[in-house]
Order: C-alpha cells, then sequence, then structure tokens
C-alpha cells in the first residue's frame, strides 16, 4: 500500500505484501513515510481484500488516538480512511471502530479540530451511529451530545445535515433524549425532523413521539412546532415512517389541549389512509388515534363519514379496523346520534353476512354496543339485524356468540322487539349470555351499596389511597 503504482488487479499476495508494507511503515517511518502511505491506502480502499481492511482499521485508529493537541495532516488522513470504511456498513470493520475508547476519543479530537479532519470525523460518527445501535450510549457518555449540539450552532453549510442525522440518532437514547429537554434545544430534533434523509427523519419522529408522552416536554414540543413537522412526515413520508410519524401526532394529540389543533392540521383524511394502507402497525395506530380525536363531536363526524366510505369498499383489513373504530366510538355518549345519522348502521348490518370472520367480529362488537340504546335498536331491527344475530348465536367463534348474545338480550328487554327473539330463549349461547349479564348487575349493584355506606373517612384511610 506504500508503493505499489500498477492500477492492474493485483493477487491476494501482492495485497499482503502491500500490506506488511504499510505495517512497517507507520511502525518505524517518518511522519511524511507514513503520511504519504496513508493517503495511497486511501486511494486502494475501494479495492483492498476484506481480510487486510480489518488489519489495517486498527492501525488508522491508533493514529487518530494517539493525537494529544490538534490533530495534523496524517491524522487528517487516517479520519478520511475511516470515514470511507465506516459508509461501507460492514459489521466486522464497525465492530472494530465501535469501542468505547475509540469513540471517547473520536469526540475529544473532534470538538478540538477543525477543517477537513473535523468533516471526516463528522462523517464517520455519523455512519457509526448510523449503523450500530450501542454507539450511540458510548458517544453520548462521552460527551458526544454537546459537541454536536455545540457545532450545529455554528454550522450551516453541508456538515449541518451529518450532524443533524448524528442527532436524530443519538436521540433515541432515553439518557440523549433527557439531557435534550434540560439543554433547552428540543428544537434541534424538531429540525432533524424537518431535514435528511427520510430513514433519518423518521427517527427523529419516533424520539418526538417518546418525548411526547412526557407532559412537559410535550408542551415545549408543540410550542416549537412539532405538529406541522410530523405532519408533514404523515403526509409525505414513505410508508414507514408516515406510521412513526402517525403514532407521535398520537401521544401528542392524547392531552386534551392539543386535540383540536392536531385535528385543524387535517390530519383525519391522512389517518383513513393509514387504516387502508398494508401496514398493520399502521392500521392500529390509525384506530388509536381516530378513538382520541373523536372525543371531540366535529371530530367524530368527520371520522365516521370516512369509516363508512371505507366499509364500503373492497379491503378487507380496512374493514375491519374501521368497524372496530366504530366499536369504541360507539360507547361515546356523542357519538351515538353521529353514527346514526351516518348511514352507518344498515351497512354495519349488511357486513353480519360476510364471510370474513375478523370483520364480523368486530361488526357484530359494534353492533353489541349499539344495542344499548333505543333509537338505534329500531335502525338495527329495520335493517335486518335481528335475524342475523340469531343465526350467529350458532357460530363456533366464541367472540361471535358473545356479541350476539349481547345485542338479543337488549332487544329482548325492549318491548318493541321483544316477540321476535322466541327462536332465540331456547338457545344455549343466548342462556349463557343472560346469566353472565345478570351475574355483572348484581356485582354492579353490590358494589354500589357498599360504596354508599362507606363514609369518606373510611375511603382516604385506605392504603390505595395514600
Amino acid at each position: 500500500m506504500a508503493q505499489q503504482e500498477s492500477t492492474s488487479p493485483l493477487t491476494s499476495p501482492e495485497w499482503d505484501d502491500l500490506y506488511r508494507s504499510y505495517e512497517e511503515v507507520i511502525n518505524s517511518g517518518t511522519d511524511i513515510l507514513k503520511l504519504r502511505a496513508t493517503i495511497k491506502l486511501a486511494s486502494l480502499l475501494d479495492s483492498v481484500p476484506n481480510h487486510l481492511l480489518l488489519l489495517t482499521v486498527p492501525i488508522l485508529v491508533g493514529l487518530i488516538e494517539g493525537v494529544s493537541r490538534d490533530p495534523g495532516p496524517l491524522q487528517e488522513a487516517a479520519a478520511y480512511c475511516l470515514k470511507r470504511i465506516t459508509c461501507k456498513d460492514d459489521p466486522e470493520l464497525l465492530t472494530l471502530i465501535c469501542v468505547p475508547s475509540t469513540l471517547a476519543s473520536f469526540v475529544k479530537i473532534l470538538e478540538q479540530s477543525g477543517g477537513r479532519c473535523q468533516t471526516y470525523l463528522i462523517k464517520c460518527l455519523w455512519g457509526v451511529v448510523t449503523f450500530v445501535k450501542d454507539s450511540r450510549v458510548y458517544i453520548f457518555s462521552s460527551g458526544g451530545l454537546e459537541v454536536v449540539v455545540n457545532m450545529l450552532k455554528l454550522y450551516t453549510d453541508s456538515r449541518r445535515r451529518y450532524l443533524l442525522e448524528t442527532l436524530s440518532a443519538l436521540a433515541l437514547v432515553r439518557e440523549v433524549r433527557r439531557a435534550l429537554v434540560c439543554l433547552g434545544e428540543l428544537s434541534l430534533l424538531i429540525e432533524a425532523a424537518k431535514y435528511g434523509s427520510m430513514e433519518s427523519r423518521e427517527r427523529a419522529a419516533q424520539a418526538l413521539g417518546l418525548l411526547g408522552i412526557v407532559k412537559r416536554a410535550r408542551r415545549t414540543l408543540v410550542a416549537l412546532g412539532a405538529i406541522p413537522t410530523l405532519v408533514d412526515l404523515l403526509q409525505n413520508g414513505d410508508s414507514s415512517t408516515k406510521v412513526v410519524a402517525g403514532n407521535a401526532l398520537g401521544i401528542i394529540s392524547s392531552h386534551v389541549d392539543y386535540i383540536r389543533p392536531v385535528a385543524q392540521a387535517g390530519v383525519i383524511p391522512m389517518y383513513a389512509e393509514l387504516l387502508r394502507g398494508p401496514e398493520p402497525l399502521g392500521r392500529e395506530v390509525a384506530e388509536d388515534v381516530f378513538c382520541v380525536l373523536a372525543v371531540a363531536e366535529s371530530n367524530a363526524v368527520e371520522i365516521t363519514e370516512h369509516l363508512v366510505r371505507i366499509l364500503q369498499e373492497d379491503n378487507s383489513e380496512a374493514k375491519a379496523a374501521a368497524a372496530d373504530v366504530l366499536w369504541d366510538l360507539s360507547g361515546y355518549q356523542h357519538s351515538i346520534s353521529v353514527i346514526s345519522n351516518s348511514g352507518a348502521i344498515p351497512i354495519l348490518v349488511g357486513l353480519l353476512k360476510e364471510g370474513n370472520s375478523d370483520i364480523r367480529e368486530k361488526v357484530s362488537g359494534a353492533i353489541a354496543q349499539l344495542s344499548y340504546h333505543e333509537a338505534d335498536r329500531s335502525t338495527l331491527a329495520y335493517a335486518g339485524a335481528i335475524p342475523c344475530l340469531i343465526e350467529m348465536l350458532r357460530d363456533e367463534s366464541e367472540e361471535l356468540r358473545d356479541n350476539a348474545g349481547e345485542s338479543l338480550i337488549n332487544f329482548s328487554e325492549d318491548p318493541s322487539h321483544h316477540d321476535r327473539l322466541s327462536q332465540a330463549f331456547a338457545m344455549p349461547a343466548f342462556q349463557s349470555m343472560q346469566d353472565r349479564i345478570v351475574h355483572i348487575r348484581a356485582a354492579d349493584q353490590h358494589m354500589v351499596r357498599s360504596l354508599r355506606q362507606m363514609s369518606a373517612e373510611q375511603l382516604t384511610q385506605d392504603p390505595v389511597f395514600e
């Protein structure tokens, strides 16, 4: 590697000779020879066999670790080589670099250096934190977060992107997120969610979601503009980024103060698309967020309109998810009239006859919840629900039988529909559910009576309340 000038392919023995020559120069040569040999190595990196790169990496690391003051040209050349090697994303090579003491040296020199050497080390650390999760903790414990934050205050050129992407990777460590809060630098994490590769922006969105769980941090994030940043990712990100951004927005919207601004950002149609999407996790996120946003009646109206459209489409997974959301929403007092007015009930009854068991289970759950309300019982009966529910009492699915039994018991207690259930009364599934409901109601009444008999003083003396 020190003297070879030929551009023809080299055989393995020739590469071995070149490595031994480079090793000898580094061990006993002058600084000028070391520099020339390392520059030559840099020109050959794309061709050097992997087994020799594994031997060369510790030498390059040693050239940087041995610096006790501002790095010189030799360290700059070594940093350039390590940057190139790091970007290969080779696990064996990265393992040699991702040693706590080595990363600590890199952080120290990064802080002391400038010019091209600093740029190479920035890219080297970027590659390490991007490809090796364990390195993030080591870099943080070596003061790497503070160095990255300080550099972000200085640089607006191409280095800024690498620093932001390094920050997004570090922010997946809990201690880093806490430090960012204490340093008052959450705005940098929001910036990281706006710029850089989509993979990096997704990491930043994930970190924002984790921070959003904490009340104080959530308030700060909203004030700094986290909502529009996450909305942009939910709208324009790739499939996995949309799921992560949607989940982060859902966490932020789970506080009553932020339900309205999240909904006003126009996210409901975006979550409807997530519900239609191929990602099971995306559908789960959309379901959860819809249930949060629907706490506001105006949101419930818009959400239900989207759910009704999805129920009429050909996407079985999306239909099941939409029915599941309606099941939850039918338990909200203000959503009862919303669902009735949306035209969802006849569609739900029609889906009871579908062959897809997952859809039928979710739909039957929604119908069971709706059957507790007199007006909805009439709409359900008019749509032909009662014969379908009676037939479901024979289904092999226990959940379907239970949901059907719960619905039919509510119909049986309504004088307007009691006479239409004579066929169900003798069926085991109906009787079993009837016995369960009797026991549940008796237990509820006993609990109410017990609470009424307890004084406030007795309640506060209970260790649970201390």
